[in-house]
């Protein structure tokens, strides 16, 4: 709600009811509500110029809208925000409800995206609206992954796992990186990734990136010993070693092999951070996969509302969500608990099956 809008407990009580009044006659009905519809059920005898100064005054606020030149009001999008934050009773998952959404996730022989997908369609039979269900990433391990720049600003990872499941994630490249950069790192992690996760590959990434770390040091404290070289920023990303009286180095071919292997060594460093990061990046992608059960445009809507809950993992953590999206009059009573009982009940068969 905006700063100028007050809490719902703030309001008179007649401004209480006939904000309810109006919000609950149109999500019955989907039309607006007039003033002498109002007088004929408010608990307070009031005449009709008194409830549509009321309907004025919570129009003023943004609660209500006039769609037309009629006395009707509905609300706003603010408004219903109100009314589902502090007015709306939630009503408890019918036995009918329930029994549906029990026989759809309690098949056994489903596999996760089989099961997930009858979610979908099981939510859009029960309430008439959209599902929505984003599955859990995969963590099979890899068998390919390759990297494709679309613009400075956004990548593609695609990712085929040891399955034959495949995967494309979009996600926002580090500054400076070019396709090249993208093919050697997606090189580098093919020529390791056999058996690995996603997540083993970041392990695998961060023991290069330590033992290259320790050579450089043992290399450097040598020729920082010797007063040949000095550290700047040490142990930061803009670290550098500076080398001083270089020509004392010519007369001393150890000291300057070793100066080379530690170039060499930065380098390879760098490589191993920017691929640490890519993987840092594909992991956390837009991954997700969208069921959509009765409307393909389903982000091209407007005017239109959604009731997700996630579910989560032995681990408690948020894996995925189902919700329901449908026109701002939803039935959100009903809809509500529906969604947020399914959401556990998938939760609790994935945290079962691992």
């Amino acid at each position: 709600m905006s700063d100028t809008t007050p809490p719902f407990a703030d309001m008179n009580d007649r401004s209480r009811e006939v904000f309810r009044r109006v919000v609950e006659g149109y999500l019955e009905t989907g039309d607006p509500v007039g003033s002498r519809t109002l007088t004929r059920t408010l608990s307070e005898q009031v005449s009709a110029a008194t409830v549509r100064n009321v309907m004025q005054d919570l129009e003023h606020l943004g609660l209500l809208d006039s769609p037309h030149t009629s006395a009707g009001r509905m609300p706003t999008q603010l408004g219903l925000r109100m009314f589902v934050d502090g007015i709306l009773e939630m009503d408890d998952v019918t036995s009918d409800d329930r029994r549906k959404i029990e026989q759809t996730v309690g098949n056994t022989d489903q596999d996760v995206v089989a099961l997930l997908d009858n979610v979908g369609t099981a939510l859009s039979s029960m309430t008439q609206g959209a599902s929505l269900v984003l599955t859990p990433k995969h963590e099979a391990p890899i068998k390919h992954i390759d990297f494709v720049s679309l613009s400075r600003e956004r990548a593609l990872v695609v990712l085929v796992f040891a399955d034959g499941r495949v995967e494309n994630r979009l996600f926002n490249p580090p500054p400076g990186q070019t396709p090249s950069s993208m093919r050697e790192a997606a090189n580098f992690l093919n020529a390791i990734a056999e058996g690995h996760t996603l997540s083993d590959l970041g392990a695998v990434i961060e023991r290069e990136i330590g033992a290259r770390r320790q050579q450089i040091d043992t290399l450097a404290a040598e020729l920082v010993q010797s007063g040949f070289a000095t550290w700047e920023n040490e142990g930061q990303l803009t670290e550098r070693l500076i080398v001083r009286g270089r020509g004392n180095l010519l007369s001393d071919t150890e000291s300057e092999a070793d100066l080379e292997r530690i170039r060499t060594l930065f380098d390879d460093l760098e490589r191993k951070r920017d691929i640490a990061n890519f993987l840092d990046l594909a992991e956390g992608g837009d991954g997700v996969r969208i069921f959509i059960g009765s409307e393909n445009k389903l982000f091209s809507l407007s005017g239109s509302s959604l009731v997700v809950s996630p579910y989560m993992n032995a681990d408690q953590q948020i894996i995925g969500a189902v919700g329901v999206i449908g026109p701002t009059r939803l039935n959100y009573g009903r809809i509500v608990p529906i969604v947020n009982y399914t959401a556990q009940l998938v939760g609790k068969m994935i945290a079962d099956r691992s």
